[in-house]
């Protein structure tokens, strides 16, 4: 028979077998020519080599310590090299049991994933890809339908062989385990790490590595946030076959199947300061636009975390005392969170409050706090709310009514005031309490934060004077011009507050408040460095009388009980601010400033209500301000109110020197009734010190053998 094929064979004539040979010789070229152009929109080598995904901005405080990242894809890379061993045996043996023996297709998988689709008569499931083949997949960004499987298939086997040309093995796997998403948005190892575990990837257990092994295969399924029994059983299923190839005992194994699963977003991972982050977003987002988010930006920030930390626990401290106050009605935010696990709630019911600190100098932002709880609520307080300053407000007056050249020690009335409105009303407000104290300098005014003299002295320096002077020193919003607007009517933005107060701290410069300090792109080229913007607002001479005049609120004022009696700033820290409180203590205020750092406390409600009965910015804002400045000056354990500890215990800053009084300044001793020369007929215990600007010192003794006040000029 075989004898018989062969004759028939030769029997053939010879143009058949050249025809035969022409047309197989045509066929394989044409498969080759196909297999070469079937990747014309592949990645091609020289992309493979120097490709790199979607990569996130990172936001790094100003020591360059890594504070969040902004991206689409949330990817932070970790190398294999620091990894421990278990955790890409664990990829590699749920995925890929013979990726270091194949040149990045196995055939014995592709062989078995084809029966399948035979068998089932479905490409769905049908597995068989190598971790090369899925780290090709990963750099195809387009989505294809059911028709344009095999094609894309057979592209994917095109630039896994290429990749397998182009790295090592190592390589391949490290690249592939930071690539890969893990649900929840979270990409790459260490993101994943991060989130899940709270830790980083290079302090992962076997049981973390299997779990995270086990999410790569189908992340939405296998998350344990999304199914607790599916993840389990997967991660379970990695570590049999990580005792299989000889990774895991079996005592070990089971051991680390003993392990519980995570059940919720670790916390030790949410953002140090959220709103602070946010913040620099906003802004960089107008500046660069979606290379923000796919670029890998390096943002340097201004921001301190060590201050910030500083800045919650005092923050923390001021909401408990605030919550435990007699009298506070209000759901208290640990009820509101144990009721709910809602982001973004549209009305928080608990007490709000925010904190913003930044060096008076540079206008650079070194702490933030925009809510007490940025997952409720991304509204950020510092830099978005308008709140009606109150008494914080009334620094502008006097520093308006100093321009002008009224002294510190001119003498008004605290009596009543009334006025008619053009609707025919009147206008009668009245003094946080209820006594009135007749004859009061400017100084005590703004000490003792008297309403009716601040509106006596805006009236007398002209409410136009007023508003200008608070626009000069930073705040931009609208001042109107009206009495009421002397005493804080107007509602402002904190952060502009900031600014303002920090014109008195550096003696009459104003600084924007912004927290970049430089961008680069992932290369390291500088983008943008932004300067401040430095401008002369104030003459020294004015700025340091007001100064003074803000020290004494510190030294004996509305905010001394707060500061150094609460929080127990020592004196030695020379500090200057101001209260503010609103109509029924609806807001509160401290803002304030030593010459290296300026910051600012607000308290209140969102919707316009009442804190608690009696609600004072001495009492309630003031010592949150303290407590932060003491842990900056003298840190957490300082309790020395001398400052001989200066410096130690943690300080962040050291203790400055206080401001000095220019050789310009005229100063006299004073009559405290009458704002005239001291003189052997007043008595002696009304006098003290007071600096003037040269020309509006006083030049006349005063003269009251009777003890009787002396009549005020009225406005």
């Amino acid at each position: 028979m075989l004898r018989g094929i062969l004759q028939r064979i030769r029997s053939i004539p010879r143009i058949v077998w050249f025809v035969g040979l022409f047309l197989c010789a045509a066929g394989l070229g044409l498969a080759a020519g196909s297999w070469r152009n079937l990747c014309a929109d592949c990645p091609s080598i020289a992309q493979i080599y120097t490709y790199e995904p979607q990569q996130t901005s990172k936001v790094f405080a100003r020591d360059s310590t890594l504070v969040s990242e902004i991206g689409l894809e949330r990817r932070t890379p970790v190398s294999l090299a620091s990894l421990p061993a278990h955790v890409p045996q664990a990829f590699i043996a749920i995925e890929d049991r013979r990726f270091y023996s194949h040149r990045g297709l196995d055939w014995r998988g592709i062989t078995r994933a084809g029966l399948e689709v035979l068998r089932t008569r479905s490409l769905s499931g049908a597995g068989g890809s190598t971790i090369t083949q899925q780290l090709a997949r990963n750099m195809f960004t387009d989505r294809i339908g059911f028709e344009k499987r095999v094609l894309r298939k057979l592209k994917e086997w095109q630039v896994a062989l290429a990749l397998e040309e182009a790295y090592t093995k190592d390589q391949i796997i490290e690249a592939y385990m930071n690539q890969i998403g893990y649900a929840h948005g979270w990409y790459g190892l260490q993101t994943a790490s991060r989130n899940y575990f709270g830790k980083n990837a290079i302090d992962m257990n076997p049981a973390e590595a299997a779990l995270l092994a086990a999410i790569a295969n189908r992340p939405e399924r296998y998350s344990p946030f999304n199914n607790h029994d599916a993840g389990q059983r997967r991660r379970n299923l990695v570590l049999d076959l990580m005792t299989r190839e000889g990774y895991l005992t079996g005592e070990e194994a089971e051991r680390w199947k003993a392990e519980p699963l995570p059940t919720e977003r670790a916390r030790n991972v949410q953002v140090q300061a959220p709103y602070f982050v946010e913040w620099v977003r906003g802004i960089l987002a107008d500046r660069f636009g979606g290379k923000l988010y796919t670029g890998g930006l390096r943002i340097y920030t201004t921001l301190d975390l060590e201050m910030q930390a500083a800045a919650r626990v005092a923050m923390e401290n001021g909401w408990d005392r605030i919550e435990q106050r007699p009298g506070f009605t209000h759901t208290t935010y640990r009820e509101f969170a144990d009721q709910t696990d809602d982001a973004d709630v549209p009305e928080i019911p608990y007490v709000q409050g925010m904190f913003i600190a930044a060096d008076p100098a540079t206008g650079h932002v070194r702490a933030m706090i925009g809510g007490r709880d940025f997952v409720h609520s991304k509204f950020n307080r510092a830099i978005q709310a308008r709140r009606q300053a109150g008494s914080s407000f009334k620094p502008f007056v006097y520093a308006a009514a100093l321009e002008s050249g009224i002294p510190a020690s001119e003498v008004f009335t605290d009596s009543p005031v009334i006025l008619d409105q053009v609707d025919g009303t009147t206008w009668a407000p009245s003094n946080y309490e209820p006594e009135f104290l007749g004859s009061i300098t400017m100084r005590e005014a703004m000490s003792k934060s008297i309403n009716m003299v601040a509106i006596r002295v805006g009236m007398q320096v002209g409410l136009e004077s007023v508003g200008q002077m608070a626009r000069r020193l930073g705040i931009r919003t609208e001042v109107e011009r009206y009495p009421s607007s002397a005493i804080g009517a107007a509602e402002v933005i904190p952060i502009q507050m900031l600014e303002a107060y920090s014109v008195f701290a550096t003696l009459g410069e104003r600084v924007r408040a912004f927290p970049i300090l430089r961008v680069e792109s992932a290369d390291g080229e500088v983008l943008w460095e932004p300067r401040p913007e430095r401008t002369r607002v104030l003459d020294p001479l004015v700025a340091r009388l007001a100064v003074s005049m803000l020290e004494e609120v510190v030294a004996q004022g509305t905010g001394n009980l707060g500061i150094r009696q609460v929080a127990g700033l020592p004196t030695a820290v020379p500090a200057a601010g101001k209260t503010g409180t609103t109509n029924e203590g609806r807001n509160v205020w401290f803002l304030g400033f030593t010459p290296t750092l300026a910051a600012a406390v607000w308290f209140g409600m969102d919707q316009p209500v009442p804190i608690v009965p009696r609600a004072t910015g001495g009492g309630l804002a003031s010592p949150v301000w303290g407590e932060f400045m003491k842990r900056v000056y003298y840190g957490e354990a300082s309790s020395d109110r001398e400052g001989t500890l200066a410096g130690e215990s943690g300080a962040l800053l050291p203790v400055p020197d206080p401001w000095p009084i220019p050789a310009t300044l005229v100063t006299r001793r004073v009559d405290s009734r009458t704002g005239l020369l001291a003189s052997r007929w007043c008595p002696p215990d009304d006098a003290y010190d007071e600096l003037y600007l040269p020309g509006t010192e006083p030049v006349q003794p005063c003269d009251r053998p009777d003890q009787s006040i002396i009549p005020n000029r009225e406005p």
